[in-house]
């Protein structure tokens, strides 16, 4: 403080001004700095002092010994002086600078860790903060309008969404046409177009026409909402590499403090006995003040908390960063899985396929009419939730009405009525028989309807006409149907349905980053093999049961291997469950989605090589921070202890080693920021990835 006032000579006459048995000076230094240790410093006490209490050390003890110290050292040294009139230096600005850098670094740490956090702030923000409702008569006639807050409406409200404003929330189009970006929640930037029974999602922007819907999920049952409770929930779990850091922390204050005694006690020893010249010593000091400084130094600069931030910032970046490409990420035990994945299990139905099922042949073996047998299979099939099912019921409404349902939203409201539509038969013991088909009874006759196992199973003979039919059928990659009415076959359906476009280039991707895949399916061997030689899949699993869906995936986890499963059915729900990493198409079923570890929310395949790639990026990116944490303290350590003093006059003062601590923190947690500039593999460069 004298240094800085010698051409203020009011100031300066003032600090020089002997008060007492001190000076002006140093009883302003004396209570400046403690305000600033046991006011603005309080915090570090609190946290080590529960630190100590739950058995554990951390930053904060480091940080609270190293001021005290050099505080109590000040204290001591300026009461010596007092009474025995021999003044040595104090060193109550070190505790004041290392207070203050390492608040200051602890500040610049949450600065960058809040950006961490960013895809949080992005979701909630998509939420519109008011909603027009449509106020109806008695008579269901709108006769107004009103704007309410979001956060009022109920189900079954019907909302105008205006062009160029966001879907309040979640629902079905009632009235009205229109292009939907939802880009936002699902990554796909292609519009999507909206029309009568479509389902939109809240938060999604409504680009051209104006749409009347009804609310259907509200508050937390949102698409939206349950994103960011996703989200927020990977980002606060811990990944299994955090426990080798929560190790190393545990062991590294007790390792520093005792480094630091060590280094106290060598200086120390060393001068007394000769060891190095007086020279050395700072003016006014002595042996002991001298090897305190390098003592705080090496509690000060030590940073556990650069080992502990590498892995939690990365996850939370990671995470982000995936909601933000449409892949939902469960948690950091899920992350770190998936950078692993050595083989990826594919269901058929609705995920290498599109799951828009259609009917493209019917073959009738008995004298029945061709609209009698289709309104039988579609009475039989109406209570079934399988996508096959669904396009049965599509065919038989489409010969009898000549109308052709506009999308699956539709589908499900009409499988759901058709027993109330008037031509479909009433259906009694109805059962599905998962792998197999379903059975029921309509008019006292017992109806089965799948494949060649549930007949057999079922004592009842395929005729060989029948089998060849059905042999046709499969090596043309098509599903074959078969129906039988009280043990007799009566007649055999072809079903398509299409591969997804991208499928043959993902399986192609993945090969190339050394992952295996393989196609599990309930489907028979001829139509699994065709499919899967579309796609170039070499191991084909078939006619396997949901149960056996599971037994295949840990079949490979016996052999060591690390398995994903891709699925979107309930029948998929145990092999999700049962793989190490779990991936539902966003698209499939809740029950599918709570299973999994992973949700690809655009439906799309190629988020299947997003996932693993950006988890290995991630855990690169880990691994970076790793390095940067325990490359610092293995440099700035022997630094500090004065390693190098004897040879290159290289010291590290206290404040400068709160400063670097300090940095440390902020140099990791902005390496971990960098993740913010994944860019996904586009499909064109896919096949240009390589096994690092």
């Amino acid at each position: 403080m004298r240094v800085l006032c010698p051409r203020i000579p009011l100031l300066y006459s003032l600090l020089i001004w002997q008060c007492g048995p001190f000076q002006m000076g140093d009883w302003l230094k004396w209570a400046l700095v403690t305000v600033i240790q046991f006011g603005i410093g309080k915090r570090f006490y609190i946290a080590a002092g529960r630190a100590l209490r739950n058995g554990s050390t951390n930053m904060d003890v480091l940080v609270a010994l190293g001021t005290t110290a050099s505080y109590v050292y000040s204290v001591c040294a300026l009461l010596y002086g007092a009474v025995s009139g021999f003044w040595s230096p104090t060193y109550f600005e070190t505790s004041a600078m290392l207070i203050t850098f390492v608040l200051l670094g602890k500040y610049l740490e949450t600065l960058a860790k809040g950006k961490t956090s960013g895809a949080i702030k992005k979701l909630v923000e998509l939420t519109p903060a008011t909603a027009t409702l449509l106020v109806k008569d008695k008579g269901g006639k709108v006769v107004g309008e009103r704007e309410i807050d979001a956060l009022l409406i109920q189900p079954g409200d019907i909302l105008k969404v205006l062009p160029g404003t966001k879907v309040p929330v979640d629902g079905v189009v009632v009235w009205g046409s229109s292009h939907v970006n939802e880009s936002m929640v699902t990554g796909e930037s292609a519009p999507v177009l909206k029309e009568i029974d479509s389902v939109v999602i809240g938060g999604t922007i409504n680009l051209h026409g104006s749409l009347h819907i009804q609310g259907t999920k509200v508050g937390s049952n949102t698409v939206l909402s349950q994103i960011i409770s996703l989200v927020e929930t990977a980002q606060m779990s811990k990944a299994p590499i955090q426990k080798f850091a929560d190790y190393i922390a545990s062991i590294f204050v007790p390792t520093v403090v005792t480094m630091s005694l060590l280094t106290f006690f060598g200086w120390y020893v060393a001068g007394v006995l000769g060891g190095y010249p007086e020279e050395w010593l700072p003016e006014n000091g002595n042996y002991f003040v001298f090897s305190l400084m390098f003592a705080i130094s090496v509690v000060v600069i030590a940073c556990p908390c650069a080992l502990g931030l590498a892995t939690p910032t990365a996850v939370m970046v990671a995470t982000g960063v995936g909601a933000n490409n449409g892949v939902l990420i469960k948690g950091g035990d899920a992350l770190e899985r998936a950078q692993k994945i050595s083989h990826v299990i594919f269901d058929k139905t609705g995920t290498l396929t599109q799951g828009n099922a259609k009917v493209t042949t019917v073959k009738i073996f008995n004298e029945m009419d061709r609209g009698e047998f289709l309104t039988l299979v579609a009475s039989a099939e109406a209570s079934s939730e399988h996508p096959l099912a669904k396009a049965i019921l599509e065919y038989a409404r489409h010969f009898h009405f000549f109308d052709e349902p506009s999308n699956t939203s539709e589908f499900q409201a009409y499988s759901e009525q058709a027993k109330f539509s008037g031509w479909l038969h009433d259906v009694s013991d109805f059962s599905v028989l998962p792998g197999k088909g379903i059975q029921c009874s309509i008019d006292g006759k017992w109806i089965l309807v799948g494949n060649r196992k549930l007949l057999t199973e079922n004592g009842i003979t395929i005729p060989s006409n029948v089998e060849n039919f059905v042999v046709e059928l499969e090596e043309s990659a098509r599903t074959g149907i078969l129906v039988a009415q009280d043990n007799i076959v009566i007649g055999a359906l072809g079903i398509a349905d299409p591969l997804k476009r991208e499928a043959a280039v993902v399986v192609e991707g993945l090969i190339k980053m050394g992952v295996k895949p393989i196609m599990v399916t309930g489907d028979n061997w001829r139509t699994a093999r065709a499919v899967a030689k579309e796609v170039g899949i070499q191991d084909v699993r078939a006619e396997v049961l949901p149960a056996g869906k599971a037994e295949v995936v840990r079949s490979f986890q016996k052999g060591g291997s690390v398995v994903a499963m891709v699925g979107d059915g309930i029948n998929d729900s145990p092999a999700l469950a049962a793989a190490d990493v779990g991936m539902a198409i966003g698209a499939g079923t809740d029950i599918a989605i709570e299973a999994a570890e992973y949700v690809l929310m655009r439906s799309n395949l190629e988020d299947v090589i997003i996932a693993i790639d950006l988890s290995r990026k991630t855990f690169a990116r880990i691994r970076w921070n790793y390095i940067f944490a325990m490359a610092y303290n293995v440099i700035a350590i022997p630094v500090a202890a004065g390693v190098f003093f004897p040879f290159l006059k290289l010291e590290l003062p206290p404040w400068v080693a709160g400063a670097c601590m300090a940095m440390s923190s902020v140099s990791v947690v902005c390496s971990s920021l960098y993740l913010k500039r994944y860019k996904k593999p586009r499909l064109t460069t896919i096949l240009e990835i390589t096994i690092e």
